[in-house]
């Protein structure tokens, strides 16, 4: 490795985050930050990681895309009997993570995770791709398979047995995080960075402080 990794610096400078120019509610500071990382055509803008924790109390990490946003929560979908499946049944708490590097921003959300619906996660699963729909069935995922085969195959067994017409998998559907904090990050020059974090309050309202970066 030629270069120093610790020597490597970057200075940020594209924008800022002030108080009386970010929204009141998170939900809608979010919305507008997602909105230009849209329009930016940043690359996969809805990746974002996800942090659940095991029983031993040792995290785990993955990045999921975001396939809903509303007043009620960030939706994803997996596999239930996947390892963030177990670990977000067991203990129902998660962290999310929007890295848009270009933009220089991050946005990190916490908060309790639950279910969607039966009707949300078939919804949704009917308008994947039918690749990604035999998927679901061929993938026992997070398990230690001896080969590619085992997946090939299985979708192979998935289109077969359906008819090209999988319905959703039991094992399979949508997790929603419910919020009660988010903490928005904005870049600035000197390390100087601007953070502020949202808190939600025993009455509904949202808390938003500034923290040193």
């Amino acid at each position: 490795m030629n270069q120093n990794i610790a020597d490597l610096r970057k200075s940020y400078e594209q924008d800022e985050l002030d108080e009386a120019q970010s929204e009141p509610d998170p939900l809608a500071q979010f919305e507008h930050w997602l909105a230009q990382a849209l329009k930016a055509e940043l690359p996969e803008p809805n990746a974002m990681t996800l942090a659940t924790v095991g029983d031993e109390g040792r995290p785990s990490t993955r990045v999921v895309l975001i396939k809903g946003l509303d007043a009620r929560g960030i939706v994803w979908y997996t596999n239930y009997e996947s390892r963030k499946g177990t670990e977000l049944a067991a203990h129902p708490f998660a962290a999310l993570q929007f890295h848009w590097v270009e933009l220089e921003r991050v946005v990190r959300i916490e908060g309790r995770v639950e279910q969607t619906s039966a009707e949300e996660s078939d919804a949704y699963f009917h308008s994947r791709p039918l690749d990604s729909r035999l998927g679901a069935w061929a993938s026992p995922q997070s398990r230690v398979i001896p080969s590619r085969t085992v997946l090939v195959t299985g979708a192979a067994k998935a289109a077969a047995r359906f008819l090209g017409q999988p319905p959703r998998p039991p094992h399979w559907g949508g997790f929603r995080l419910v919020p009660d904090r988010w903490e928005f990050w904005q870049g600035r020059r000197s390390r100087l960075h601007d953070r502020l974090r949202y808190t939600q309050q025993p009455e509904g309202g949202w808390l938003r402080e500034r923290l040193a970066p």
